[in-house]
């Protein structure tokens, strides 16, 4: 078969699944193929994660990957995965030893005292002011509880995942805020108007939507397709979320009148409504910012 004939049963056979509601299946394939590698290509799957979502049942593992928990080379992952629940086992045992946590402790707080032991910074005192990183690291846990069963698994994601957030995006959050003033005006000029009026653009909820990456805003069953881009290295598909929910909720957000009422609204906004949110932000990221060029 010729190459031209290849092409014209690709995109026969894309057109037909998603005629008949398989959407994502040939993209599952290519998924599937990059895995087959013995050294998986991390500069290919974070393309995929980029043009992508993530299949479910291979979410875990490739964020795994991409996050530096477990190696690229397939022979080597269960090896350095029982080296992880050692070290995982190790921190815990310790804190029960010194009586930090027991049975009765919340496993949010369990995480949060090995993250903070890890790092050297674990207080005499349970009684602290919380810093910055560990609000962050909390506010992470509780979305990743959610979308994570294995306690391991989840405790070396979360840790990972803050540690990848503060390295890759510290001083990513004044752009996001100015990016996002400037493609809000682009899709909606008079609502940026009605916010300036309010005096509220200013004070709208960005430590919530770029800093902790709207955990605890939408519920995890969305927010994984977001996640998926920044875990592949893209902060601003940040920014298009936070635009398309004041374009979903425009109406609500145009009869607000303060900044004060906008913010309560915008940090609670309904989670019915959410996996449509998710799907027109990637859409705007990608007419925005392009889509990755090269081939997975």
């Amino acid at each position: 078969m010729n190459k031209m004939a290849e092409d014209s049963q690709r995109n026969f056979r894309s057109v037909y699944y998603e005629k008949v509601g398989f959407r994502g299946v040939e993209e599952k394939k290519s998924l599937e193929i990059l895995l087959k590698d013995d050294r998986w290509d991390i500069e290919k799957l974070c393309t995929f994660c980029q043009r992508f979502p993530l299949p479910s049942m291979y979410r875990i593992l490739v964020w795994k990957v991409l996050l530096g928990i477990l190696p690229p080379h397939q022979e080597t992952q269960p090896v350095v995965m029982v080296y992880r629940k050692e070290q995982f086992d190790d921190v815990h045992h310790a804190l029960e030893v010194i009586r930090f946590i027991d049975e009765s402790t919340p496993k949010s707080e369990v995480f949060l005292y090995m993250y903070q032991l890890e790092s050297g910074r674990l207080s005499r005192s349970q009684k602290y002011t919380m810093e910055p990183q560990d609000e962050l690291f909390l506010a992470i846990v509780g979305t990743m509880e959610e979308m994570v069963d294995d306690d391991v698994d989840c405790y070396w994601l979360i840790k990972n995942f803050v540690h990848h957030l503060d390295s890759k995006f510290r001083d990513s959050q004044q752009l996001l805020q100015k990016g996002f003033e400037h493609y809000l005006n682009l899709e909606d000029s008079r609502l940026v108007a009605h916010l300036k009026a309010c005096s509220a653009l200013e004070k709208l909820p960005y430590n919530l939507w770029f800093r902790k990456c709207f955990a605890g805003c939408l519920p995890p069953s969305s927010l994984q397709r977001v996640w998926d881009k920044l875990v592949s290295g893209s902060c601003k598909i940040l920014l298009f979320v936070a635009i398309e929910i004041l374009l979903t909720f425009k109406m609500k957000v145009m009869a607000l009148n303060n900044s004060d009422s906008i913010n309560e609204f915008l940090e609670k906004i309904p989670e019915d409504n959410t996996d449509p949110i998710i799907n027109k932000a990637i859409d705007l990221w990608h007419k925005h910012c392009g889509i990755p060029a090269h081939s997975v």
